[in-house]
């Protein structure tokens, strides 16, 4: 599900932090103030920000370029350390600035427990020779990227300049970019692709628009229809789509041309949202590079943000953490069903990420060439769809002795296949209906035939997807059994 997710390099501009942490126990008030006392047991050091964006792509097998701004300190060679053990990820593009503070944000915890943060940054303007070697640093990381993320803390780096001349570059090279944003201001990202605010980021730019609540009261944006309300009304801004992130609620995906989606948030014993934006905008850049769809890109997201908010402090998923727990959400497939139900049960798994299969065929008696079919068609994806005929399309293309099992009973022993996700009836002499619904991204069929002949074959390749054969076992067939069976127990002649 997650294999292809390594399929395009992506190019980060943003904010860098350097992310610290100072854990220990707390087992006493300090005698100096009524404040706890920490013995401290260890420290980490942590990419954030754009940093951790860049990470989070890493951890997902994709190229990344990251481009951003460090001082020439001591945090500034700890970020870089910390990120030089993502091979994935090239520094190239860091810009030294001796006026600038690398930005450090150091929490003291006790257990799971944040009891302070310490924050070190001294903002200042950028020089204009900063911004210029920003610019041509990520334009030279276009030449070689899909996707571009803008990873705005609100520390500088994306200025108005900087904004502009990245956008129209990305927007010649038919870039999709996505924005992280902070600005109450969402026109400064005017030609993003996609933007990703959380609540209060929305809430902050319909106020900054001066755009009200169709009731006349202040926006709240916790139901559905208030949120795709103010989504429809604040995307003129910048002419893309937006994904409001809900926290505990999930996700929303407003689109231009589509009906918008809400993605439920799943359940977790820890919920720390730190760095779980971060996780987000990857994860969907990750998705979109690799030529899925965005709502299958959101629903994936939705998957890893479940995983990020699990962890403590500022964290990243790996790739096979998300194919993991992306499997266990379409674990329960169903079994033998009518084709409306196996369509929506097939979209849910394209939304996963999952890489659909089908075969097809009368499956009577089932004998090792069937298992071997099904084998080999379960290795060409991630769920397989047998499409079986049945007792009625089966008369008509074998005769009055056939089927041999009804169509119950065949569908029983294909499902109980370990192999098998889904089976499917068909009523008609061909499949071509059902694979025209169903869609699959792979069609397998028996070496029996050649590549052109398979039914559907054409449908399949223009959604993209592929014909396989599978390799015959000789020497086995249903119509060799029933033969044996004929031979070995021959008809009694009635003249005797």
């Amino acid at each position: 599900m997650t294999d292809t997710l390594n399929d395009g390099a992506i190019t980060i501009l943003g904010d860098l932090l350097l992310d610290q942490y100072i854990t220990g126990d707390v087992t006493r008030i300090s005698p100096e103030a009524p404040v706890p006392v920490l013995l401290s047991s260890h420290q980490r050091s942590t990419p954030g920000g754009a940093a951790n964006v860049a990470v989070n792509v890493a951890a997902l097998g994709h190229p990344v370029h990251l481009v951003g701004v460090v001082g020439t300190d001591q945090a500034a060679g700890t970020l870089r350390q910390a990120l030089s053990v993502w091979q994935e990820i090239r520094l190239d593009g860091l810009v030294d600035d001796a006026s600038w503070t690398t930005i450090t944000k150091t929490r003291v915890l006790s257990g799971r427990q944040q009891i302070v943060r310490l924050d070190n940054e001294k903002l200042v303007p950028f020089s204009r020779a900063t911004e210029e070697a920003l610019i041509a640093s990520t334009l030279k990381a276009l030449e070689t990227s899909r996707i571009l993320i803008c990873s705005d803390y609100a520390k500088g780096v994306l200025s108005d300049r900087v904004l502009h001349a990245i956008m129209g570059a990305a927007r010649s090279r038919n870039i999709p970019v996505l924005v992280d944003p902070k600005r109450a201001d969402l026109s400064a990202y005017r030609g993003a692709s996609l933007l990703t605010p959380n609540r209060q980021e929305l809430g902050k730019a319909l106020a900054a628009s001066g755009i009200a609540h169709p009731a006349g009261r202040p926006w709240t944006l916790t139901d559905d229809e208030e949120v795709e309300q103010a989504c429809a009304a604040i995307a003129p801004l910048t002419g893309g789509d937006i994904l409001l992130t809900r926290s505990e609620k999930g996700m929303t995906l407003w689109q231009q041309k589509a009906a918008p989606l809400h993605c439920r948030a799943h359940p977790s014993e820890v919920y720390d949202v730190s760095g779980a934006g971060d996780t987000v905008i990857a994860t969907i850049a990750c998705a979109l590079a690799s030529g899925r769809s965005l709502a299958s890109a959101v629903t994936m997201a939705t998957t890893a943000a479940a995983i990020a908010v699990s962890k403590l402090g500022t964290a990243f998923v790996t790739r096979d953490e998300l194919h993991q727990k992306l499997l266990e959400e379409i674990a329960d497939s169903g079994a033998c069903l009518p084709l409306p139900d196996a369509c929506a049960i097939v979209e849910n798994w394209k939304r996963h990420g999952a890489s659909v299969v089908l075969t097809n065929g009368c499956f009577d008696l089932l004998h090792p060439g069937h298992v071997s079919l099904i084998q080999f068609a379960a290795s060409q994806g991630d769920k397989l769809i047998v499409a079986l005929n049945t007792d009625a399309s089966i008369r008509r293309l074998k005769g009055p002795r056939r089927p041999l099992q009804t169509e119950q009973a065949r569908a029983t022993v294909i499902r109980a296949l370990r192999h098998v996700d889904l089976v499917v009836l068909f009523d008609e002499d061909t499949p071509l209906d059902i694979i025209s619904a169903l869609k699959p991204h792979v069609l397998v069929k028996g070496a029996d035939y050649r590549e052109d002949e398979v039914v559907g074959g054409d449908v399949v390749r223009e959604h993209g997807g592929r014909v396989c054969l599978a390799p015959l076992l000789d020497g086995h067939s249903t119509s060799r059994i029933v033969q044996t069976m004929d031979d070995s127990h021959p008809a009694k002649d009635t003249q005797q």
